[in-house]
């Protein structure tokens, strides 16, 4: 919140305004959330209509960056501002200069204590497969098509053995620039949602193309080219030529990020909303 502090030279100082929003959005045509040379990203999307609305340049910080052709439903990001609206011109006025792929959802004040990135405590994400014998036409980029058969038991059989805290350095990007390869996932289920099925992984947090390295595995698993056991074998193995093949970028959502109670946030309806309780 912004506040006048008294400075010890006795000039007055104003600090900024904090806001927390909460972003969908379908990443099909970006290059991925973060901003980068000649190319449109959300970060530099949603930047530039939050400055129309504050009257003044504004940076936000995510709670996790997705990649080209990702979506969310739940992406979490704060900025600080010297402009002073209400909740409801900071969702409508953005949204206004928003194009239609990209929304606000809420907008809210939080204190200075609030991180979107470092306050988060778990983040989650789904992966939305078809399989089916021929390809979609109407969600062809929102969800990943395979023509082969999956079997869900097997998939969480391999699923199982990726549970818990773990050297993911096979199930990440080579170009992965985190420090540490060390993550916890919390939970990994798959289940059918109607004619779909689902890879519903939440962790602390994840590393490049964790998730889409764990769908690649589990697919091929799935679909009977490997053993479930091989999950746990490309996981000791801590080499990503070992890991597989990288899932498609389509059908993964970043659905849900958890913050200390404290904050008061609003909780995620877990999308995306096409999706159906596990069966």
């Amino acid at each position: 919140m912004s506040e006048v502090s008294q400075e010890t030279s006795g000039a007055i100082s104003i600090a900024p305004y904090r806001y927390a929003l909460c972003i969908e959005y379908q990443g099909t045509h970006y290059r991925g959330w973060q901003i980068q040379k000649d190319v449109v990203s959300i970060q530099e999307t949603l930047e530039k209509a939050l400055s129309v609305v504050a009257n003044e340049p504004v940076h936000v910080i995510c709670a996790g960056r997705t990649d080209a052709c990702v979506n969310a439903t739940y992406q979490i990001v704060h900025f600080e501002t010297y402009a002073k609206r209400t909740e409801r011109a900071w969702i409508m006025g953005t949204n206004t200069n928003l194009p239609d792929d990209i929304a606000v959802k809420w907008a809210m004040p939080v204190p200075d204590s609030f991180h979107a990135r470092f306050s988060a405590q778990q983040r989650r994400y789904r992966y939305v497969i078809l399989s089916a014998p021929v390809k979609p036409a109407l969600m062809a980029k929102g969800v990943t098509w395979t023509f082969k058969e999956l079997d869900l038991d097997r998939m969480n059989e391999a699923a199982a053995y990726l549970v818990g805290e773990h050297n993911f350095n096979s199930y990440r990007a080579v170009n992965c620039q985190a420090k540490s390869p060390i993550r916890e996932v919390r939970e990994l289920n798959v289940y059918r949602s109607g004619q779909l099925i689902v890879i519903d992984v939440a962790a602390n947090a994840f590393l490049h193309h964790m998730v889409r390295n764990i769908a690649g595995v589990l697919m091929e698993i799935g679909c009977g080219e490997a053993d479930p056991v091989w999950a746990k074998e490309v996981l000791e193995a801590q080499d990503r030529r070992q890991g597989g093949v990288t899932a498609p970028p389509y059908g993964l959502y970043f659905v849900d990020v958890h913050y200390p109670e404290e904050f008061s946030l609003p909780k995620s309806e877990l999308g995306p909303y096409f999706l159906t309780a596990a069966d």
